[in-house]
């Protein structure tokens, strides 16, 4: 939700210039992913302890909606500069608070089943909940935000709506996550500095585990700069600022209509060909969204819509085989690391999202962008919107169908049917 909304709202409500709003965005996530790997490497040693990777999860479930709220309450009076930075230190928080929940709850599908078809039956179900949060929160926080009445209000507003939906889903989660594995953790081989150590060193070891933590960096990445530019898209290429919750359903909503459908693509043919499908088909659509730079219109829900259909392929797969990479990670490496595998995967994918936004503000600058609301842009400025909706998308998918070809020659078992 951030992704879809804090470089709008830093640039359009507070009025901070788009090269600024980079950094702003970009400094919070770069201390995250330093952060994450602690995180796992702590989660770690709770599921050794006890077999709960719960506790985190209670903390992190319980302190992110506030901080969310904080996020987007910057105070109306205050400078520009200083707005900016109150954005910049609750986000930091609230990213934090985030991986204490979601570290140890990827964690948990390499120790729940030890089955790789039900592995993807559980992540497949996983990204479509996933989906159906991202959709009423991101398609229904901004219409409760335009509701209130948009500026200041409207985002604390819509910030508090989210934030509610946050809770019930994150606590229903952890209470649902509340029982013992049937794997733990193995014990640590050290401290914290050498637990801090273990997901690099998979990384290190574990060859397709590396490419697929490359594979879902790009891919992330890609997803994300179409979720920051969607905003700019609809108000400065479409003319209407409400129409982000149309885009919005289209991209999302598809994920919870064709998830069963990669499941089974996945069973019968193998993990890695359905993922290079999902990714061949979001490469697809996004570059038929170029011709919006021409001839802007409704047309766009269209392939905006079959990238949602990919979209649902490229998060559930990857995240399918993660497990299997725990296990393989553990025969190479002598032991049990899911919770700093889950904190080293947790940290690329934070560190990708962030730099959705952060390609979207750098086209904005060097598209000479005007902040702070102009709805007169420069035709640069409305081709950079353009193009990273559409053209940058479409090559990182691109790029990373190049590394799935290697991916399933690293690990023959996913181009098997499961």
């Amino acid at each position: 939700m951030p992704g879809l909304v804090l470089a709008y709202y830093l640039t359009d409500s507070i009025g901070v210039a788009a090269a600024v709003a980079t950094v702003l965005v970009l400094v919070p996530k770069v201390i995250d992913v330093l952060a994450y790997p602690l995180i796992g490497a702590i989660s770690d040693r709770a599921s050794h302890r006890s077999g709960y990777r719960t506790g985190l999860m209670l903390f992190g479930a319980l302190a992110l909606p506030l901080l969310f709220v904080a996020t987007f309450s910057a105070p109306p009076g205050w400078s520009t500069g200083a707005a900016g930075v109150w954005v910049m230190g609750f986000f930091l928080l609230a990213s934090i608070a985030y991986s204490c929940f979601q570290v140890p709850y990827l964690a948990l599908p390499a120790e729940l089943t030890d089955d790789a078809a039900a592995r993807v039956t559980l992540l497949a179900w996983r990204v479509a909940v996933l989906a159906a949060a991202i959709l009423l929160t991101g398609g229904g926080g901004p219409a409760l935000r335009d509701a209130a009445g948009g500026g200041p209000t409207g985002y604390v507003v819509m910030a508090v709506g989210v934030a509610a939906l946050m809770l019930m889903g994150m606590l229903w989660s952890t209470f649902v996550a509340g029982r013992r594995t049937i794997m733990r953790a193995d014990a640590p081989a050290g401290g914290l500095a050498h637990e801090y150590r273990d997901g690099l060193d998979a990384l290190r070891v574990t060859r397709p585990f590396r490419l697929l933590v490359a594979v879902f960096c790009l891919q992330a990445v890609a997803t994300a700069v179409m979720l920051a530019g969607g905003q700019y898209v609809a108000t400065y290429v479409l003319g209407d600022e409400t129409a982000l919750t149309g885009l919005f359903l289209a991209l999302v909503g598809p994920a919870l209509l064709v998830m069963p459908l990669w499941t089974r693509l996945a069973h019968a043919r193998g993990k890695v060909p359905a993922l290079a499908a999902a990714t061949a088909l979001f490469t697809t659509a996004t570059l038929l969204l170029i011709p919006a730079g021409f001839s802007p219109g409704a047309w766009v829900h269209l392939p905006v819509a079959l990238a949602g259909v990919a979209y649902a392929g490229m998060q559930a797969l990857p995240m399918s085989m993660l497990p299997d990479c725990t296990d393989l990670d553990r025969s190479l490496g002598g032991r049990r690391r899911s919770g700093a595998m889950s904190g080293l995967w947790t940290a690329s994918e934070t560190g990708a999202m962030a730099l959705g936004p952060v390609v979207v503000l750098a086209l904005l600058a060097f598209g000479g962008f005007r902040s702070g609301g102009v709805s007169d842009q420069p035709g640069t400025a409305q081709w950079a919107i353009v193009l990273a909706f559409s053209l940058v998308p479409a090559l990182l998918a691109g790029a990373s169908l190049l590394l799935i070809r290697t991916l399933g020659r690293s690990y023959p078992r996913w181009t098997e049917r499961t």
